[in-house]
């Protein structure tokens, strides 16, 4: 038996080796279909994602809104019950921003029954009042209502 120079010399006659040598050069990149199957989970996690995204700042913008609304209702409220005297009426008028309102005060009548009727009247009735602040979204018209009962005197419409 000869011995070569080398100790790896003879290392690739072995069959194993010629395997390997063969399985590396064939692995060198990704095939077109592993390529296109890469790229459509990308493509599709990517909608999702932008999906969402855009969805969380659509509620965003809508909470956004109804904050504004309650803001506004509660603003309106309080300057109608200010007043001391009342009488029925419906109020509408617009802030400014894009919020219009609309108010209803209506007296509450007490039911007509055998004690209530010809007697004296309550010189401080109750009043339903009611605030609704609108506004337009784009794609549709969005609402925000709120109600109270207060009691005030009543204007005498005869007087004025």
């Amino acid at each position: 038996m000869m011995l070569k120079n080398s100790i790896f010399c003879g290392i690739t006659d072995f069959p194993l080796i010629q395997g390997m040598k063969r399985s590396m050069f064939r692995n060198q990149g990704f095939t077109l279909i592993e390529t296109l199957t890469a790229m459509m989970i990308l493509a599709i996690s990517l909608v999702t994602i932008f999906q969402l995204f855009s969805g969380g700042l659509n509620s965003e913008k809508l909470a956004e809104d109804y904050t504004r609304a309650i803001f506004h209702a509660r603003e309106k409220m309080e300057e109608i019950l200010l007043h001391k005297e009342m009488a029925d009426a419906e109020l509408e008028g617009d802030f400014g921003d894009g919020f219009r309102w609309k108010a209803a005060v209506s007296e509450i009548v007490p039911d007509e029954t055998e004690e209530n009727r010809g007697g004296p009247q309550d010189p401080n009735p109750l009043f339903h009042v009611s605030v609704a602040v609108i506004w337009d979204t784009g794609e549709s018209e969005r609402e925000y209502e709120i109600r109270t009962v207060h009691m005030a005197r009543k204007i005498d419409e005869k007087k004025e």
